[in-house]
C-alpha cells in the first residue's frame, strides 16, 4: 500500500503535477482507501485481507496517475513556464532581496549615523548587528535565491537545466551589483566589473544543495522529499 502511494506520488511529481495538488490527492486517496477497508472488514474479512481488497478496488497505478496527469490545470508553473519561474522569478526575488538590504542600509544610516556623509564607517553599539544584518542579506542574496530555486526544482522534479540557468543568472547579476551612496543620503545599486573567481565560488555555493540532491538521487536510484 505504502509503496503504491510512494510510486504514485513520485510519478505525479515527475510529470509536473504541482506538489500541493499531489498532497491533496494523496490525502483523498488515503481517506478513500480507509473507507474501502472499513467496508471490506464489515464483510467479515481480516484486517490484512480487507486492506488488500480495498487496494484492489482503489485502482492500478496507471489509472490513478492518469486521472491527474490528464488535467493540464494541475501542472506546476515551473513546468508550464520554467523560463519565467527560474529566470524572471529568480531575478525578481534577487531585486526584492537587494531592496531590503538597501532599505536596511539607508534606515541605519539615518538612525545611527545622521551626520555622517557615508554609512561605511566604523560602527558601535546596536549599529553593528543592524548593519550586519543588511550586509548578510546583501552579500547572501544570490545564494539565498539560488537555494530557493534548488528547493523548487527538487520538490517539483524539474529538469536540471532550468534551475542551473536561474542560479547562474542570479549569481552573475549578484556579482555585478554594487551599492553606491550619494552625497545627499541616497542609496542605489550600480554595475561593477565581475571577478571570475568570486562568481565561480558564488555559483558553486548557490547550486550546492541541488547538486548534492541530484547526486543522492542518482546513488539511491530515486528521490524521496517528504515535504513535496
Amino acid at each position: 500500500m505504502q509503496r503504491l502511494f510512494e510510486e504514485l506520488r513520485e510519478r505525479l511529481l515527475r510529470v509536473g503535477v504541482a506538489p500541493r495538488h499531489v498532497r491533496r490527492y494523496m490525502a483523498e486517496l488515503n481517506d478513500h482507501l480507509a473507507d474501502l477497508t472499513v467496508e471490506e472488514e464489515r464483510k467479515g474479512l481480516s484486517r490484512k485481507d480487507a486492506e488488500a481488497s480495498a487496494l484492489a478496488r482503489l485502482g492500478e497505478l496507471e489509472e490513478l496517475a492518469g486521472a491527474m496527469i490528464e488535467r493540464r490545470e494541475l501542472q506546476a508553473w515551473s513546468r508550464r513556464v520554467p523560463w519565467a519561474v527560474f529566470g524572471l522569478g529568480g531575478l525578481a526575488s534577487l531585486s526584492v532581496t537587494y531592496g531590503i538590504a538597501c532599505l536596511i542600509l539607508w534606515s541605519g544610516w539615518r538612525i545611527f549615523l545622521p551626520g555622517s556623509p557615508t554609512p561605511f564607517v566604523r560602527l558601535e553599539g546596536l549599529a553593528i548587528p543592524y548593519f550586519g544584518m543588511g550586509r548578510l542579506i546583501y552579500y547572501g542574496a544570490p545564494v539565498f535565491v539560488g537555494w530557493a530555486l534548488c528547493v523548487i526544482a527538487g520538490r517539483q522534479r524539474v529538469r536540471a537545466v532550468w534551475p542551473m540557468v536561474g542560479i547562474v543568472l542570479a549569481c552573475v547579476v549578484g556579482a555585478m551589483a554594487q551599492v553606491r551612496v550619494g552625497a545627499v543620503g541616497s542609496i542605489g545599486l550600480a554595475i561593477a566589473p565581475v571577478s571570475v573567481t568570486y562568481l565561480a565560488g558564488l555559483i558553486v555555493v548557490a547550486a550546492l544543495p541541488y547538486l548534492v540532491w541530484r547526486v543522492f538521487a542518482i546513488v539511491t536510484g530515486g528521490v524521496s522529499l517528504k515535504g513535496a
